[in-house]
């Protein structure tokens, strides 16, 4: 009886065993039929990108940044927002390529309905999310199209380049630290965040509000809303500004920086960053 087990379980042995053999050896076939090589090249342009894989390349992440650079065999189209033109560069000058300069971004809150300019005319309480809470209501200030406060931008956001304004209950993006990746655009229900150019000396005229309900309506729920009245866009001369929906909006590629539109602006919903103070005089004469 034990003889017999024995033989068994060596005839279980051999069989398993030869088994094995045989699928390794289809595996190894099939592994050296299907197998792609890798081209090189794409590990070292991968090494000269940050490692951020924060999308803002419009792609799944550096590697996949990097795949897509090699095999384009260019580098014309792609730009990695957290790396910049130096990275770029460097990628250039590794692979014996060319690179275009490009503009620096930042993202911008086109949003100023804080507590003080859009009072809150109810409380939510419930789930603090902005995507909830849009599907749920306007917000508390009565703005559809406005801010709600709940900070889903900032959540989002990898490189600490946002916080909550406690005060206003709006975002605050910080300049120096935002990269331009777009996850706080693409995070926000409201699509209020947008990439814009830094502008020279970092100074930008936006319109801050994207409300387009009429005039009236949108007036009653936030003091500083856009009303369409066209003042801005007859005061530009450089057809930077359009008026569509009730609703003015300022084209960074044409815009000047001349300054003109926003003393002319009713609401004051065109703001201005990182100018030098209006003298009196000057305001004055703009404003009459």
């Amino acid at each position: 009886m034990s003889a017999l087990f024995n033989e068994i379980t060596l005839f279980s042995v051999i069989s398993l065993g030869a088994i094995g053999g045989v699928a390794a050896i289809i595996l190894f076939l099939v592994a050296q039929k299907f197998r792609v090589i890798e081209d090189p090249r794409i590990d070292k342009v991968e090494e000269l990108l940050p490692a951020a894989n924060c999308g803002g390349c419009g792609l799944a992440g550096c590697r996949a940044l990097a795949e897509a650079i090699v095999k384009a065999e260019r580098l014309e189209g792609f730009h990695c927002p957290p790396g910049g033109n130096d990275v770029m560069q460097d990628i250039a000058s590794a692979m014996g390529w060319e690179a275009e300069e490009a503009d620096p971004m930042v993202a911008v809150l086109r949003c100023n309905g804080s507590r003080e300019f859009a009072p809150p005319k109810v409380r939510y309480d419930s789930a603090m999310t902005c995507a909830f809470a849009h599907a749920l209501f306007a917000g508390e200030g009565g703005c559809p199209y406005g801010c709600l406060g709940c900070g889903d931008c900032v959540l989002s956001c990898g490189f600490d380049a946002m916080h909550m304004d406690k005060e206003t209950g709006l975002p605050v993006i910080i300049d120096d630290k935002c990269v331009a990746c777009g996850a706080c655009v693409k995070e926000c229900p409201r699509n209020i965040i947008e990439l814009r150019k830094k502008g020279k000396k970092n100074r930008r005229i936006y319109v801050s509000c994207i409300n387009e309900e009429k005039g009236g309506v949108a007036r009653k729920n936030c003091k500083v809303a856009c009303i369409g009245c066209g003042k801005c866009m007859k005061e530009c001369r450089f057809d930077a500004i359009r008026v569509e929906n009730f609703l003015a909006y300022i084209d960074y590629e044409q815009c000047t920086l001349c300054r003109k539109c926003p003393p002319v602006c009713p609401t004051s919903a065109i703001h201005e960053l990182n100018f030098p103070v209006r003298k009196k005089k000057e305001a004055v004469k703009e404003e009459g």
